[in-house]
């Protein structure tokens, strides 16, 4: 064998071995300072559980409509703490923690499909309103949590009475490009994975600043309440599993069987899921309802919460 040619041979066999091995060398320290997730209930927090699992939910008010609010990525029942009671008003109001976020349960092993996915997201939303006995629900969604109540209202149409989408990723997002997806699952990455995971702590503010169209409103008490999950054990490898089990749910093809009344709600100044993408999504889906709050970003039910109850009112009325 000529020299170069033997050269190159082991100097790709040292890389193979440093990609295999080295993620296992990389130091993952433990989280200080964690606690169970109920150690860091608010007053009002309610613990049920759903499906295995035990969900963080917060209710206010009763009757009809019963109102579902499920909350995007990286957030918890705290994003809608300003419109919780206004919307008690109208009937009852239930907000809880999807899993991976907030103080909901982060299972560590399970068997069958992740309880992190979409679909299992979907299938818990039905199930908390079993055990609520609630029959059927307006289901409001903020960002990925609108794909989730998208999802919901295709899988189980009988539970779902109607739609508001706020600022909706339905077009965006979904995990990783699906060439990515295959490498998330091996077992250097499942070990690096939670240690990526606490970079969050260094983006997240830049993050959530630039959900709002006024950025100086996401004060520092704000951020706290943001973070404040991230004091729960295992928030980190929860995250990375969120972020394993997500995937494109095509939902953007399935817009003409949505066959209930839908609002999409979105600021104009939307810089996470584009203002055009929620236009188009009204557009796209039957009969929706358009409102569009001016001077408004990512998170209205947070920044314009009286423009963004004034549109759900008139179109639940």
């Amino acid at each position: 064998m000529k020299p170069w040619l033997r050269g190159l041979l082991i100097a790709l066999g040292v890389l193979l071995l440093v990609l295999l091995v080295g993620p296992f060398l990389v130091p993952v320290p433990p989280q200080e300072g964690t606690v169970p997730p109920e150690q860091l209930a608010d007053p009002d927090s309610r613990f049920v559980e759903v499906n295995g699992l035990t969900v963080h939910y917060k209710m206010a008010g009763s009757g009809r409509p019963a109102l579902i609010l499920l909350h995007g990525f990286a957030a918890s029942t705290f994003s809608w703490r300003e419109v919780i009671g206004p919307m008690s008003e109208w009937g009852t109001v239930v907000a809880f923690d999807r899993p991976g976020f907030g103080l909901t349960e982060r299972p560590m092993q399970w068997t069958g499909p992740s309880p992190y996915s979409p679909e299992a997201q979907a299938a818990l939303t039905v199930g908390l309103m079993d055990v609520l006995g609630i029959e059927r629900a307006v289901l409001v969604g903020n960002s990925a949590g609108g794909a989730i109540a998208l999802l919901t209202a295709l899988t189980y149409p009988e539970r779902v009475e109607a739609l508001v989408l706020v600022d909706p990723a339905v077009y965006v997002g979904g995990g990783a490009p699906g060439w990515v997806r295959p490498l998330l699952n091996t077992p250097q990455m499942r070990r690096l994975g939670p240690l990526l995971a606490r970079s969050i702590r260094d983006w997240g503010v830049d993050f959530g600043r630039s959900a709002w169209h006024d950025p100086t409103k996401l004060t520092p008490e704000i951020w706290e309440g943001y973070a404040k999950p991230l004091r729960a054990e295992n928030w980190d490898r929860a995250l990375w599993e969120v972020t394993r089990a997500s995937r494109p749910l095509g939902l953007e093809k399935r817009l003409g069987e949505v066959r209930v009344p839908v609002l999409v709600v979105t600021g104009d100044d939307d810089r996470i899921v584009p203002t055009e993408q929620s236009i188009r999504l009204a557009g796209e889906i039957p009969g929706a309802q358009l409102v569009v709050i001016p001077e408004c970003g990512h998170v209205p039910q947070e920044e314009c919460p009286g423009p963004f109850l004034e549109a759900v009112e008139a179109f639940l009325r």
